[in-house]
């Protein structure tokens, strides 16, 4: 989640872009957050080619939420975790439900979980690291993927994945990084999930490490209703304008659509272990 929790987007949802020519996916969105119903967003999606998402939880309430969505509609998924910056307010309880909710089989990924050290301070660092070890002991243990929420936490974030060995597949939501980064992550076979803010004006580091990723470690996402691709930045994002972000990595990568659209399905079913 790259906003704050409860952040609108203005103005009117941007059309709906062409088809894509292969199917694919939206790794990463927040359906509690957007303003229109899920019923619809997911039929949105299907027309133009993104058969599968997956809405993720920020804490035990809306990790709920998004069990219960999944369980509800065709092709929707689920990631559960207390997001970094709500980790300072969680206990004990927080973490047994958590777990429970990882063993859920439309449960994807246990995340978002990580470091962000862009908007909490001082000791929440401390109450950050032990959340992300927590999520990444009930990842193993559930045997799902992480998905990790790395805000100007490269070093650290790293750091905690090789001290408690990371689970065996790991997700960089809106990966963040630059190209060397980008190559840190390709060498422990971490995945990278790119998002819409790969086509804004000041991302070229972010252009740079999308077109060195290895394609079997690349997946796409929106991180709905926030990071809108251009044109239409600041306007409400949702799944069904990920095919702007895969013509996008497509450009970037010099390769066609339909094999960065192959790409990122195949990356998914390896990573979610969905069928």
């Amino acid at each position: 989640m790259a906003g704050a929790r409860g952040a609108g987007r203005e103005g009117e949802p941007p059309p709906a872009p062409d088809p894509l020519p292969r199917p694919a996916l939206d790794s990463h969105c927040h359906f509690d957050l957007m303003d229109v119903p899920v019923a619809n967003a997911v039929a949105a999606a299907k027309a133009v080619g993104i058969d599968r998402m997956v809405t993720v939880g920020v804490d035990v309430e809306t990790s709920r939420w998004q069990v219960a969505t999944a369980q509800e509609h065709d092709g929707v998924y689920a990631a559960v975790a207390v997001h970094p910056n709500e980790a300072p307010n969680a206990g004990e309880a927080d973490w047994a439900e958590i777990e429970k909710l990882a063993s859920h089989p439309k449960v994807v990924a246990v995340g978002e979980t990580g470091l962000d050290h862009y908007r909490t301070r001082d000791d929440g660092w401390r109450r950050q690291e032990e959340s992300f070890r927590r999520h990444i002991d009930i990842a193993k243990r559930a045997g799902k993927a992480v998905m990790i929420h790395d805000r100007d936490a490269h070093d650290d974030v790293m750091r905690v994945l090789d001290s408690e060995g990371a689970p065996e597949r790991v997700v960089f939501h809106c990966f963040s990084g630059d190209e060397s980064f980008a190559r840190r992550c390709a060498d422990r076979g971490y995945v990278m999930s790119f998002a819409g803010n790969i086509t804004f004006k000041n991302a070229a580091d972010l252009r740079a490490a999308a077109s060195i990723a290895p394609a079997g470690l690349i997946l796409v996402e929106t991180d709905a209703p926030f990071l809108t691709p251009m044109p239409y930045r600041g306007r409400p994002n949702a799944p069904y304008l990920v095919p702007l972000t895969v013509a996008a990595l497509a450009e970037i990568r010099g390769e066609d659509v339909a094999a960065v659209a192959d790409a990122v399905t195949a990356t998914a079913a390896r990573t979610f272990a969905w069928t």
